[in-house]
């Protein structure tokens, strides 16, 4: 790696690895080519079963990769959760959080520099698998609990379009601000516990989207072009975490006094209607709409879980010494 320029801000990429061993090697090869390069690089390992632990063993002593292997895989929402975690106690400054299908372009964080004095919880742009511009410009419209697409080009007349929601793959987020906020839900496991976090962010600070591309997506997917976005294909894990959560985004915007029931539910179809749309168009299959259902029943329960708490603020969370 290149040396890390004196005086830049201590940040740290943290990377949430699952059984894609070549997607992981490309992405620490990118890593390795950066100029500034990071402080530090987190790899929280989900109980990857493929050639993972392997391939870390043998970049150790070339790449400095600390890696946080979990006893099991705990998702997306688990590993960043950790990841984060992990960060702080490294003393970042600044976490980078990124998935494992990506690579990061080598000027990245000179690309970011201009806006660390700005914002606290940045985002920058990406390219999708075949080098074109990734659409990642929505608002989450609280009455509905559904993040919708914002159209035409946000950049025309400013390099930066504020929204209210998150992305963790390419999320770079101030430590201060994890501080306040809490780490990130682990009870998402995947789906929506970005966007989530986001918007717990935008209630107190700006969330930037800075147009300044940053990463490039390595894993195709099959999708379909609605015009205004791209349907992306799916799975039934993903499926029924993504309805299910819904009960997690619920009882967040009802705490902070954002929570329509009328318009939760409307909300609640759209987005059933929008996975019954994918399953036709992109998998040619109904055969997940199983999991819809599932995901909407385990939805219901949370709602009505009297013993449902919020993530805590990480110094909540030191002061009654320990978790919920």
């Amino acid at each position: 790696m290149h040396a890390t320029d004196a005086g830049s801000p201590r940040v740290f990429i943290v990377i949430t690895t699952f059984n894609r061993a070549d997607h992981l090697r490309d992405l620490l090869a990118s890593i390795d080519a950066m100029d500034p390069a990071p402080s530090g690089v987190i790899v929280v390992d989900n109980a990857s079963t493929d050639g993972t632990p392997e391939l870390l063993a043998a970049l150790a002593p070339r790449v400095p990769v600390l890696v946080h292997r979990l006893p099991v895989n705990v998702g997306g929402s688990g590993g960043f959760a950790a990841g984060v975690s992990r960060g702080l106690e490294e003393g970042a400054e600044w976490l980078w959080l990124m998935d494992d299908d990506v690579v990061v372009l080598p000027d990245a964080l000179a690309s970011f520099r201009p806006w660390l004095d700005r914002y606290s919880c940045i985002h920058g742009r990406r390219y999708d698998h075949a080098g074109e511009p990734f659409f990642w410009q929505h608002i989450l419209n609280e009455s509905l609990g559904v993040h919708l697409p914002v159209r035409g080009d946000v950049f025309a007349r400013s390099r930066v379009f504020h929204t209210n929601v998150g992305c963790f793959e390419g999320m770079l987020v101030a430590a201060d601000v994890v501080r306040e906020i809490g780490l990130p839900d682990a009870r998402f496991f995947l789906n929506g516990d970005d966007l989530t976090y986001g918007w717990l962010i935008s209630r107190r600070y700006p969330v930037a989207y800075v147009d300044a591309f940053v990463l490039r997506k390595t894993r195709a997917q099959r999708q379909v072009d609605l015009g205004v976005r791209h349907l992306n294909d799916s799975s039934d894990l993903s499926r029924f975490c993504g309805m299910r959560n819904r009960g997690h985004l619920a009882r967040y915007l009802r705490l902070h006094g954002r929570f329509s029931p009328v318009g939760f539910g409307l909300g609640t179809l759209l987005s059933a209607g929008k996975e019954l749309v994918r399953l036709v168009a992109v998998e040619r299959s109904l055969s997940g709409a199983g999991a819809l259902w599932r995901g909407w029943r385990a939805a219901r329960a949370i709602l009505r879980d009297p013993l449902w708490q919020p993530e805590p603020p990480l110094a909540e969370r030191a002061h009654t010494g320990g978790t919920r």
